[in-house]
Parts: C-alpha cells; sequence; structure tokens
C-alpha cells in the first residue's frame, strides 16, 4: 500500500488491522499515523483503546495481552509500537503468532526507520497485514510540497518568495513545517500572499545565504565576491571541508548541466535529471555554459588536489581556498 492510498483508507475508514508504517520521511509518516489514531479512536476513549509501546523497552509478553485486549466502549482498540524495528528477533517471532490469527477489534501499528523483508516476520505481516514505505522527498519536489502546505492553510508565496524560502528551509520537512507555521502566524489571518520581505524577517540564515552565494559568485566566474563571501563563511566558522564540498557539488552540477544542454536536453529535464530545485535551474545552466569541458576537468583536478591538501598537510585552509577559487574562476582553455 502507498502512503496515498493509506490516506484513502484512513478517510473512508478501511482501516487494515495489521499495519507497519515505516521509511525515510518522518513528517509524513507522523502525520499519517495521527490522522490514523484520529479516525480511529475517539479522543475521549483513548484511556481504554490506544497503547503505545517503544520497541525493546517494551515487555512482549505485556504488548500480546494488549493486543488481545478488547476495545471498551469503542469498536476499535489501537496498540501503537513505536520503534519497532529495535525489536530483537524473539519478541518478532512471539509477534509473528498474533500476526497469523489477529484480533478483529483490534489495530495493531508498528512503526520504524526500516524493514528486512528477508526475514520471516515481514514475509508472514506483509501476507496477512499492510506494509506502508514513506519515501523522502527529491530536492526538485520540495518546492510543490511548500506551495501545497501553504495553499490548504490558506496562503500563496510570490515566485521569487517561494524560491528564497526553498533557499533558507532546507529539505528537513519537519523544519519546512516548522518555518512554514512561523511564517503563517507571522502574516495573521488577513495578509494570505507571501512576499520576499516576509521570508527575510522570519526564515533568517544567513550561513546558508553565504554559501549558496558564494558558490555562485564562483559559478559566475566572479573571483572578488566569491573571495569576500569566502572570507565572511571562514570569519563565522565554517569548516573549509565544508565550503570545499558544497564547491565541488555544485560544480558537479554545473557539469551535468553542461552535459545535457550539450546533449539537446530542455529546461524541465535538466531540473529533474540532476534533482535541482526548478527555481534555480536557470541560473545554473547560466553558469553552466561559462565553462568548456577543459575548464570542468581543470576545476575537479584542483579540487581533488585542494582536498588531499586540506587533509594532509599544516598550510593555511583559508589561503587554499583562496588560490582555489582564484584558480578556478580565471583558467581560460
Amino acid at each position: 500500500m502507498t502512503p496515498s492510498e493509506l490516506q484513502t483508507s484512513i478517510k473512508n475508514r478501511h482501516i487494515p488491522g495489521l499495519l507497519y508504517l515505516f521509511g525515510a520521511e518522518k513528517f509524513f509518516l507522523d502525520r499519517a499515523l495521527k490522522q490514523l489514531v484520529d479516525a480511529t479512536v475517539p479522543e475521549d476513549a483513548r484511556d481504554f483503546n490506544l497503547q503505545v509501546f517503544y520497541g525493546k523497552e517494551s515487555q512482549i509478553e505485556t504488548v500480546l495481552d494488549s493486543v488481545r485486549t478488547l476495545p471498551v466502549f469503542s469498536p476499535t482498540r489501537v496498540v501503537l509500537i513505536k520503534n519497532a524495528d529495535k525489536l530483537n528477533a524473539s519478541d518478532l517471532d512471539a509477534l509473528a503468532s498474533y500476526v497469523e490469527n489477529p484480533v478483529p477489534e483490534t489495530c495493531l501499528v508498528l512503526v520504524g526507520d526500516k524493514i528486512d523483508r528477508r526475514k520471516k516476520f515481514f514475509q508472514t505481516f506483509q501476507k496477512k497485514g499492510t506494509l506502508v514505505e514513506f519515501k523522502g522527498l527529491y530536492e526538485n519536489q520540495i518546492p510543490s510540497f511548500i506551495k501545497d502546505q501553504a495553499t490548504a492553510a490558506g496562503y500563496n508565496f510570490t515566485e521569487d518568495a517561494l524560491a528564497l524560502f526553498c533557499r533558507r528551509s532546507g529539505s528537513s520537512l519537519q523544519e519546512i513545517d516548522g518555518e512554514l507555521q512561523k511564517l503563517f502566524q507571522y502574516l495573521g489571518p488577513e495578509r494570505k500572499l507571501v512576499d520576499v520581505a516576509d521570508v527575510e524577517a522570519i526564515v533568517s540564515d544567513t550561513r546558508v545565504d553565504s554559501i549558496f552565494d558564494m558558490v555562485n559568485a564562483v559559478g559566475r566566474r566572479e573571483a572578488g565576491e566569491a573571495l569576500r563571501l569566502l572570507g565572511r563563511l571562514l570569519d563565522e566558522g565554517i569548516a573549509p571541508l565544508l565550503v570545499l564540498s558544497m564547491i565541488t557539488r555544485h560544480f558537479r552540477q554545473l557539469w551535468m548541466s553542461r552535459e545535457l544542454i550539450d546533449g539537446g536536453a530542455v529546461r524541465n529535464d535538466i531540473s529533474k535529471r540532476i534533482g535541482v530545485n526548478p527555481y534555480f535551474v536557470d541560473g545554473l545552466i547560466a553558469q553552466a555554459r561559462l565553462f568548456s569541458h577543459k575548464q570542468y576537468r581543470h576545476s575537479f583536478e584542483l579540487l581533488l588536489a585542494t582536498d588531499i591538501a586540506l587533509k594532509s598537510t599544516g598550510s593555511n585552509p583559508g589561503a587554499m581556498l583562496e588560490e582555489l577559487l582564484l584558480d578556478i574562476s580565471g583558467f581560460e582553455a
């Protein structure tokens, strides 16, 4: 079952009696879990009909007693096992006997980071119950997620405000949701359009902005601006190896973009293929055209040499990075 199918099942009150929720994206998983509990057990009946256990911290005998207990003044009882991937082999074997013959009035929900489909327990669970995986979003899917969340709350972004919000909020959906809630609270019920000034006022991360601006300055071959921003980053305590990794990541995206451009790829295809936020792809394409294939090869030789030097010598890291930026920006084919 997919997460969207689970959401439909919850909405229609057709909830499986055996569920295992797992995956990398905790935001969607936690939301689905809350919807499931809200739809299954009324709040005033939860003292008797909702019980939560935590992986290896719980005695499996107590868990089994709970799942076999009938609900009180409610048609359904929910038993939730969080950190279920921490259950040991003997606990899983004991649970497997219940999975083979579950109590119809009980909804047993297990939650974990991952599963091992090779294990007998999961093979049994897949036959008798429902596995739902919550996968993380790709970077180029995040703008749509933000717009959907805003629309659901009755708000809209200007295009520039959305681009800035994406840049500052990162890729964690939990953190994005937290920043959105702060932003909506700041706007209040009257103002429904988010502009750049609103994002600047609420979602502030000068370090992320500085790194973003610095790698783009290098990509535009603006050595002076790149050196100025590099100095600010190092003064703020950003690790030289982190700065180098961001430059390397950016140039990998530029080189991939250049290969795709030369191969006749269109804008949207480039965005998907390199996994870049669509709001930034035009700038990336413009930068990609500024370097030849020979210049890209030379730049990666410089990046590798700088990485080795930073890890193996006692030289001044700031001076090494400055030399790197000047070499990349000034090298001509």
